[in-house]
């Protein structure tokens, strides 16, 4: 069975990186060295993989990079480090339209 990794990259300017692939440590390493100088990360090297979290379904893979690609950077923070609270916290809508923030219930 083939599996799909999605991952979070912190760059030496601590901007994230979220890609998806196939084989992590291959790219992994491709970011790494620089192989194409046309990445996000090719100038903000070295990087340090700071979450995967593997598929075992391509579009499963797909709909959570395109989901968390959207995230704040402290969201995926959040996320590679384990702070389920603090993530729960970030997602919360915080728009004054919101039925919380809402005084006509």
């Amino acid at each position: 069975m083939k599996k799909y990794y999605v991952y979070i990259l912190k760059c030496s300017d601590n901007l994230l990186y979220t890609g998806i692939t196939n084989d992590l440590n291959r790219r992994f390493n491709e970011h790494q060295k620089g192989l194409n100088t046309t990445c996000f990360t090719f100038k903000r090297r070295p990087v340090e993989m700071i979450f995967n979290q593997v598929f075992n379904d391509v579009e499963q893979a797909i709909r959570f990079e395109k989901k968390i690609k959207k995230w704040s950077a402290k969201k995926k923070l959040a996320l590679a480090n384990n702070d389920f609270d603090m993530l729960e916290i970030l997602s919360e809508c915080r728009n004054a339209t919101h039925y919380k923030y809402n005084s006509k219930k």
